[in-house]
């Protein structure tokens, strides 16, 4: 038999729960002042910048630049195997047309140069030579901007050990900064000559316009796609500079640097909305002005053609 239910009033009451004292007032002397803040963000910066300090001395050898057949990042030395090309890419590679009219005007070394992030608001403006060999061929280049991720990391190593010079060179993010995009390209394209280890008769450069300056220089549109020594440039600046943000990343992963590389998107726009600018971010772009550190200003200076890109 299913004993009755206890009646209501035989259950002892709990014990009564204290009561919580209100919270302190606020004083309104408490308040931060704005100097406060930004003097605050100031040294979070700086000790963001001691932080990654010893992961920027790593790198050290990517950012001076890699010259003379040296295999460009920290892949190991191992032949890779040339991917399989897609259907959509079979009919576009890359010749060596405007390569032999120059040598056979008596240009010994002819060197292919691309640059990426230039339009990226964070890391640095990298910039590839490459002289390619005469006789030896090598299957399978084409623009870095056509090919995935895994493509040009392949290809990236093969070109390296196909070709008769390559080198690496850089503008880093403050060069950028203090120096404007135009001058910064121009810098870099000079580390990267200086670098690859032989006199340079005639540049190929991407693009229609001269930004080398020192060497005699042919500008072609859309070159990475008809000249082979600018496809191979575009695949080894694009893969070290890849890499390179893959690093960032590993400091600063809010912002999405594995995946955008440092170029707008969503989610790297959400971010310096939320923390506000990292150490390896430009501070000369327009998206500065819209995120409310006031310590960390826009960089602006005369120059209209850094102006005019973006």
């Amino acid at each position: 038999m299913i004993d009755p239910v206890e009646p209501m009033d035989r259950i002892e009451p709990t014990e009564p729960i204290e009561s919580i004292d209100p919270a302190e007032p606020i004083d309104a002397n408490d308040s931060v002042d704005a100097s406060e803040c930004a003097e605050a963000t100031l040294a979070m910066l700086r000790k963001e910048k001691t932080d990654h300090r010893e992961s920027r001395d790593r790198m050290e050898a990517l950012m001076v630049g890699t010259a003379t057949r040296g295999r460009v990042g920290y892949r190991p030395a191992v032949a890779a195997t040339a991917p399989k090309l897609r259907k959509s890419i079979k009919g576009k590679a890359p010749g060596l047309k405007l390569e032999r009219a120059l040598w056979d005007d008596g240009c010994a070394h002819v060197a292919g140069i691309d640059e990426v992030g230039r339009g990226s608001w964070a890391g640095p403006l990298t910039l590839a030579a490459v002289v390619v060999p005469r006789e030896k061929r090598l299957t399978k280049v084409r623009d870095s901007k056509i090919l995935t991720e895994s493509e040009r990391e392949v290809m990236h190593d093969r070109i390296v050990d196909w070709a008769e010079h390559v080198a690496v060179a850089h503008a880093t993010q403050e060069e950028c900064d203090e120096l404007g995009m135009s001058a910064a390209q121009k810098l870099a394209a000079q580390r990267a000559l200086d670098q690859i280890g032989v006199p340079v008769d005639h540049v190929l450069v991407d693009g229609n316009w001269d930004f080398v300056e020192t060497h005699p220089t042919t500008t072609i549109v859309k070159g990475d796609a008809v000249s082979l020594s600018i496809a191979a440039a575009s695949i080894v600046a694009k893969v070290t500079r890849d890499r390179l943000m893959r690093e960032w990343d590993a400091h600063h992963p809010a912002y999405g640097f594995i995946g955008n590389k440092g170029y707008p998107c969503p989610r790297h726009k959400a971010a310096l909305a939320a923390h506000g600018p990292s150490a390896v971010h430009r501070r000369r772009w327009a998206f500065m002005d819209d995120l409310r550190w006031t310590a960390l200003p826009r960089i602006v200076e005369d120059d209209e053609a850094q102006l005019g890109l973006f």
